[in-house]
């Protein structure tokens, strides 16, 4: 489970339900598809066309006939926030599966693999099901698992690929005894790998709360055959009034759990050349989780230690732009916000009021509201900053305005606006044009949600 395995041995062939196809088949099957009515934004005259054809036109996303509202996706901010990630990892010895529940996309998927990802993380079956189906081949879903009829389709995935390797939480006693109970109705004859979640607090989110729960529940494990205890892990975003003290303090709990458990013997079912798995991070505290990892004593076997960010591949102009470890280690480089959303004014009913025809239907709002960046002028197409333009609310289609004297805002000139939280900006698109600085659109991002 090394840091050092190669995207080529991470992604492969689909099984099951699937077609027999490398994970590089079925990703370049998608440019397959036909643009129609079902993918927002996209130019009327591309209807018909499949995907592949209309990104080899390489249209201008402003005058390409592209509709607006319009979600895109800057290609050198991709890059780059994939390559600082890959980068960042490997100076810290630290394994990487990033969450994949934040864009859905296999061909973000692809893209960090191909920049050095263990695997990628899921929250559910369904995500799981996707990634099989575009051929990852280490899944790490970080919950515990359940669903009789989902633990019955994994089964069949791991007796199906002796080369798939899928790991999930455990956090009780009883979800051990229903994993059990799935596992050997539906006939499985391999094991599924388990991590003891340690939850980050009395009320925190999910997680055994205390070692000695943690430990009730590596028992459970140990006296059934259908599942293996490989290592801990845990979420230390939710660690109370987190701080860097409180939450350092959290992940030197989970290394010791780590290390207790291995003094114990609870890791002795692992294969000959299994790795220990401890596994964290978010995407507000991973300098604090690559430090911790740091001091982690030598055990009686190597460490693969996992971190799980994900929000890092879009960044964005809100939540994490504020949140991000690198504004705590400057030196270590800096996230790119990716996401612009186009939305053209549609209404100027006063000097001091706007409304552009995108709302909570197209841009992320649990967070934060979107952040006006720039204009571009219907008449001329000159960009400007949007210098005095403030988004204050959305209604459905709609987002609301307040522009300070001498915007020059008119109807038909386009806003682009900045979105904070990725997982809530990616589940409203389908299909994302993926754009050069230029406007030029270089490639589409398919999302599975």
């Amino acid at each position: 489970m090394g840091a050092e395995q190669s995207a080529e041995q991470t992604a492969g062939t689909s099984v099951g339900p699937y077609p027999a196809v490398s994970a590089d088949q079925a990703v370049a099957a998608l440019a397959d598809e036909r643009v129609d009515h079902r993918f927002k934004a996209l130019p009327p005259d591309a209807e018909g066309l499949t995907v592949g054809a209309l990104t080899a036109q390489r249209r201008n996303l402003f005058t390409g006939g592209f509709t607006t509202p319009v979600l895109t996706l800057s290609a050198e901010s991709v890059e780059a926030n994939l390559t600082l990630l890959e980068t960042y990892a490997r100076r810290h010895g630290l394994a990487f599966a990033p969450h994949g529940k934040t864009s859905m996309s296999p061909q973000l998927f692809a893209r960090q693999l191909e920049h050095g990802a263990w695997g990628i993380t899921a929250a559910v079956p369904h995500q799981a099901r996707v990634y099989r189906a575009y051929g990852i081949r280490r899944i790490f879903l970080a919950n515990e698992v359940v669903d009789a009829v989902a633990l019955r389709w994994l089964a069949g995935e791991l007796d199906a690929d002796p080369d798939f390797t899928f790991v999930c939480y455990a956090d009780s006693v009883r979800g051990v005894e229903l994993m059990d109970e799935a596992l050997r109705a539906a006939g499985a004859s391999r094991p599924v790998d388990v991590v003891v979640e340690l939850g980050a607090g009395p009320d925190a989110r999910t997680g055994a709360r205390t070692e000695a729960d943690c430990a009730a529940v590596a028992d459970a494990v140990a006296a059934v055959s259908t599942l293996r205890l490989v290592g801990v892990a845990g979420y230390e975003g939710e660690v109370p009034d987190a701080s860097p003290e409180r939450v350092r303090e959290w992940l030197r709990r989970l290394v010791a759990l780590a290390t207790e458990f291995d003094a114990a013997g609870r890791f002795a079912g692992l294969p000959a050349a299994g790795e220990i798995l401890i596994s964290a991070g978010g995407s507000a505290w991973f300098d604090a989780v690559a430090d911790v990892f740091a001091e982690t004593g030598t055990l009686s076997r190597p460490v693969c230690k996992l971190l799980r960010s994900g929000a890092y591949v879009s960044h964005d102009d809100g939540h994490y732009r504020h949140l991000t470890p690198f504004n705590r280690i400057p030196e270590e480089g800096a996230l790119r916000p990716a996401f612009l959303l186009w939305a053209q004014v549609v209404s100027r009913p006063t000097p001091e009021q706007a409304f552009v025809n995108a709302g909570k239907r197209d841009a992320a709002y649990d967070l934060d509201l979107p952040q006006a960046r720039v204009v571009r002028s219907a008449r001329d197409g000159s960009v400007r900053p949007a210098t005095g333009i403030t988004v204050t609310g959305l209604s459905d289609q709609h987002g609301w305005v307040r522009t300070e004297p001498d915007t020059g805002l008119e109807v038909g000139d386009w806003i682009g606006m900045g979105l904070s939280h990725p997982c809530t900006s990616f589940d409203k698109w389908q299909l994302i044009p993926l754009a050069d600085a230029d406007g030029t659109v270089t490639d589409y991002i398919r999302t599975f949600f």
